[in-house]
């Protein structure tokens, strides 16, 4: 494990955005059983915030605690991927309503600097980790337009679920797929631009919907690799 031992401020939450980056990021895979002592021992911390993390984790749906048998990374079934975009999809049509009206000039110059961003990244490992970053920005920057905090605050609690699931799948997520994300992102911020609310939603619902149907089939080839 690559984790580096933690300043002392308040141990529990140290914790908790060490592992969660750690698992957000693949230093844990999905079905990893987490060994709280032998994580202590990595952070230099007792057991004691190690647990309480992991119960935050828990209600986050991270991970998965089984009494008799441990702390495991979770998995996502098909189901969960389809709920998690369809509720992603619904939010963010409704964040267009207004983010047409609200949207900055600043904000428009940074979704730019994302496209951008998102053209060079390369299909190595790490490059596809820095696309979904980058991608993940682009999408809460137009949910933030909207000027509704608590949709973002919702948007914001499904990014952990839509992360885990990439993660299945980052080996698997290559081919035409840039391209095709290019195209769309740049027709997203193309109707901000415009103003257009119609054609906002219509982009974003292409967008994500694609990006459900294409997640889910990637997991099913992985699936079927690893069978």
């Amino acid at each position: 494990m690559e984790l580096a031992k933690l300043a002392r401020r308040r141990a529990t939450d140290d914790v908790y955005d060490s592992l969660r980056q750690a698992i957000l990021s693949g230093v844990f895979g999905p079905g990893d059983r987490l060994q709280i002592p032998e994580i202590a021992e990595k952070l230099g911390v007792s057991p004691t915030p190690i647990r309480h993390a992991v119960q935050k984790l828990a209600t986050e749906g991270l991970v998965e605690v089984h009494p008799r048998s441990g702390t495991y990374v979770a998995t996502l079934a098909v189901h969960d991927i389809e709920e998690t975009f369809d509720i992603r999809c619904a939010l963010e049509c409704l964040a267009a309503e207004t983010a047409v009206r609200h949207i900055t000039e600043q904000e428009l110059e940074r979704l730019h600097e994302l496209l951008a961003g998102l053209r060079q990244e390369s299909v190595d490992e790490e490059g596809l980790r820095r696309h979904e970053r980058l991608n993940s920005e682009l999408h809460a920057t137009v949910v933030r337009a909207s000027g509704n905090r608590r949709l973002r605050e919702i948007h914001e609690s499904l990014k952990a679920n839509i992360q885990i699931a990439r993660v299945h799948v980052v080996e698997g997520y290559r081919g035409g797929r840039f391209d095709m994300e290019q195209a769309e992102h740049a027709e997203i911020v193309a109707a901000l631009e415009a103003r257009d609310a119609g054609r906002l939603q219509c982009a974003l619902r292409n967008h994500i919907l694609r990006a459900k149907a294409s997640l889910i089939h990637t997991l099913a080839e992985v699936s079927t690799q690893h069978a």
